[in-house]
């Protein structure tokens, strides 16, 4: 339940996806979950984070230059099947990477399930930060990804 979530930029030109997962798959390693965004709305959290937290570092002007930048970048989450290996191969590559502890549930693929699972969630009375999935046959299983803000009381929901 509980796998270790990468997170790293990547430039936002083509090929550069390519190159990461053939990187990947070329070592025998298999991606179980995947999410891209632009890295424009990742550092404008950072950017209002840094407003909640009343500490000023960097001047305005310097963050929105810094705004401008992450539209050079794209967001990657991933999960893979060897999560270890994968970091060997990011920092051999120079890749800028971070990991975080994240939830990740496999639910059955039909009507509500996604909706009975986010309710658990909050009615424990945990946030989520974000959330992507797996696509399969609608008779299938689907992986869903979880970001919970206390991920240990969102795993004990679910261990209850």
């Amino acid at each position: 339940m509980v796998r270790t979530e990468i997170t790293l930029f990547l430039k936002n030109v083509p090929g550069e996806l390519a190159k990461l997962t053939k990187l990947i798959s070329d070592n025998q390693i298999n991606i179980d979950a995947i999410t891209i965004q632009d890295a424009t709305s990742y550092v404008e959290e950072l950017f209002k984070a840094r407003g909640r937290a009343l500490k000023r570092h960097a001047t305005a002007a310097s963050y929105s230059m810094i705004q401008e930048d992450s539209k050079q970048f794209a967001l990657v989450r991933l999960l893979t099947s060897n999560t270890d290996k994968t970091i060997d191969l990011l920092t051999q590559d120079e890749y800028v990477y971070d990991i975080t502890p994240v939830m990740a549930i496999e639910l059955d693929n039909t009507p509500g399930t996604l909706a009975a699972t986010a309710e658990k969630i909050g009615t424990a009375g945990v946030n989520i930060s974000y959330v992507y999935g797996s696509v399969s046959p609608s008779d299938g299983k689907t992986l869903f990804v979880f970001c919970p803000e206390d991920i240990d009381l969102a795993v004990r929901t679910f261990q209850e």
